[in-house]
């Protein structure tokens, strides 16, 4: 079994099956959630703790940071209130959807292993996934590679160079959905939507590849959706 493990987690669907892996592999497990100005940054702050509860993740290792300077930065759907989120498109249309959110993960990483260092901890792990998600580019596995050594180069000589784990990072949304319902995921707990913070909205890029994973796991989805599902 692993050491200390650092779980990058947002309150979503994927960042929670992560979490219960993580839980198997790990002695110990940390988990991360970090606010950057996003537009359901409550709800998922509020997904994040239950999901932590859960699985019994006390408060002395759930750390929240706020980097909500990319808000200022802008650029994206996601912090920008002036750019709409985009609903109801092809889910593989292919490019950079407007709601990337520029070097956020690289943010996001740089400040686990931050807590890595600290911690002693010999792993970050992170739910993304390459093959079935909105394309954004740094959620490649390449990405984490480089991401990977440039943390060893700046850690210290006495800690472990932590390893970036993807353990979903090849699987499809209904792969994901039958993986946590293996080992007993809470989706019912998880937040998803890009938009609402009460109903999910079923319309933006997040919401419909979350419903399309459920549909071809062949399991209903747990969550509230403001429109049919």
């Amino acid at each position: 079994m692993d050491g200390t493990a650092i779980v990058l987690a947002s309150g979503g669907m994927d960042s929670c099956v992560t979490v219960g892996l993580a839980r198997r592999s790990a002695s110990d497990v940390a988990l991360l959630h970090v606010s950057y100005g996003q537009r359901t940054e409550r709800r998922e702050l509020g997904a994040f703790h239950a999901v932590a509860a859960h699985y019994d993740v006390r408060e002395g290792r759930r750390l929240v940071v706020d980097i909500s300077h990319l808000r200022a930065i802008g650029g994206s759907a996601l912090t920008d209130p002036s750019i709409p989120v985009p609903r109801d498109q092809p889910l593989d249309r292919g490019g950079i959807p407007i709601s990337y959110v520029p070097q956020r993960n690289g943010n996001i990483f740089f400040i686990a292993a931050a807590w890595a260092d600290v911690l002693g901890a010999t792993s970050i792990w992170t739910g993304m996934v390459e093959e079935d998600s909105s394309g954004y580019p740094d959620c490649r596995r390449v990405f984490c590679d480089a991401i990977e050594r440039a943390i060893a180069e700046g850690n210290r000589d006495t800690n472990p160079d932590p390893r970036i784990v993807t353990p979903l990072i090849h699987m499809t949304k209904a792969e994901i959905v039958r993986t946590g319902i293996e080992i007993g995921a809470p989706f019912h707990l998880t937040w998803s939507c890009y938009e609402n913070e009460d109903l999910a909205c079923g319309r933006c890029d997040s919401c419909r590849l979350r419903l399309r994973g459920f549909e071809r796991a062949g399991v209903p989805d747990p969550i509230p959706y403001a429109t049919a599902k």
